[in-house]
């Protein structure tokens, strides 16, 4: 089977995603990270009232400069009166303006005397936030399909909205295989054995995105027992996403239990980390078997399997950000994959530069630890120190 370029991988895999039309009311302290879904406008203006942008004294342009009584003290919180004529009222951050006054001079502005408040001239709207000027009613606050960040809630608390509709989480089964892992917390090593790291990581990105994960652990390299492993996923989860065992070795068996207990519709993308990767369904259920080296697995999981699961969840899928800097390294022979390779950015904006995480290969989980960055390199190119390249934070993956 022939590799297939990550972009038409992502076409072909998306148009399998058909979301899940599944909703829930949560409260809004509990919608972090939750798909909202629906669309959510604003029904009233924030701020709600021309008021104060600093602490000062509300005056009636017309008025200053000149020598005014105080005729009241507006905290924020409080209803104020109409202004009385000819007067200042003292103000605070955040306080409703008065009817009568159009203008706020600073408290630093100001100088008392015993006959009242000395002010200088004010311009009429001076230092006041206007009514709607952050949201205005039926402004679009959050759309279908927004995946729901903290300032989102805040922006929702803003207009005493407490509880949103949101799509139902996906159940995600995750597994891994090989007879060298162990468990974290298991015991010493023995010779040939490593710790399971696949497992913990891409349970971490499955909960990043809010879904519900369904651990199913690691199984040994046999392939009835894989299977069965997959069977039981399939029914258990909406999707089952493994990790090992997708390769053309002896002991990889998930790709083959995959086609004799379903339909395999993807295998071997065009990149690097990542070739080694299966996409199709067990038993009716989407699958997803991720390379076995970690960073294989942790690429290949936000590039592909991230996607289609915001796909499926109903969530909007934006490509990741991007964004060019200068090469501190060099690539002297073309690869034929498109590669990711993972680095670290040095300075800031247009001088940034992106330098090379100190090792590139597919097992050192500790040089995508260190790195802020994967860098885009296109099949077929070469990369000369200074040569400007696009580069994916980490963060956004």
């Amino acid at each position: 089977m022939a590799l297939t370029p990550l972009s038409e991988a992502l076409e072909l895999i998306l148009a399998t995603a058909v979301a899940r039309p599944e909703r829930e009311v949560v409260a809004l302290e509990a919608a972090a990270n939750r798909f909202c879904a629906e669309a959510i406008c604003a029904d009233r203006a924030v701020p709600p009232a021309d008021n104060s942008a600093m602490d000062g004294y509300a005056v009636a342009s017309r008025d200053v400069p000149g020598v005014l009584s105080v005729s009241q003290r507006v905290p924020a919180g409080q209803a104020p009166a109409p202004l009385q004529e000819g007067t200042a009222a003292r103000i605070f951050t955040g306080a409703e303006i008065p009817e009568g006054a159009d203008s706020v001079v600073l408290q630093e502005e100001a100088q008392m005397l015993a006959e009242g408040v000395k002010l200088p001239a004010a311009t009429s709207g001076q230092h006041i936030r206007r009514r709607g000027d952050d949201i205005r009613p039926g402004d679009r606050l959050v759309a279908a399909g927004q995946r729901m960040a903290p300032q989102d809630i805040g922006l929702l608390a803003s207009v005493g909205i407490d509880a949103l509709k949101v799509f139902r989480p996906l159940t995600v089964a995750v597994l891994t295989t090989g007879d060298e892992l162990r468990e974290p917390g298991s015991g010493d090593l023995s010779p040939g054995q490593i710790y399971n790291s696949n497992r913990f990581s891409l349970a971490a990105q499955l909960g990043a995105l809010g879904m519900t994960v369904l651990d199913l652990g690691n199984i040994p390299d046999d392939p009835e027992r894989v299977g069965e492993a997959l069977e039981h996923a399939a029914a258990e989860a909406d999707c089952v996403v493994t990790a090992g065992g997708v390769s053309v070795g002896e002991e990889d068996h998930v790709r083959s239990q995959i086609e004799s207990r379903g339909s395999l519709n993807l295998w071997k993308l065009a990149i690097k980390p990542g070739k080694p990767l299966a996409f199709g369904e067990v038993c009716g259920t989407p699958i997803f078997g991720l390379p076995g080296n970690p960073v294989s697995a942790f690429i290949t999981f936000a590039l592909v399997a991230k996607p289609w699961l915001i796909a499926r969840q109903g969530g909007r899928v934006t490509p990741a950000l991007r964004f060019p800097v200068q090469a501190a390294f060099t690539v002297s022979r073309p690869g034929s994959r498109e590669e990711f390779l993972r680095v670290q950015l040095l300075g800031a904006g247009t001088a940034m530069r992106a330098q090379l995480a100190r090792s590139q290969s597919s097992g050192v989980l500790s040089s995508l630890s260190e790195a802020d960055a994967v860098a885009v390199i296109a099949p077929g190119t070469t990369v000369a120190e200074g040569d400007w390249l696009e580069v994916m934070p980490l963060s956004a993956l």
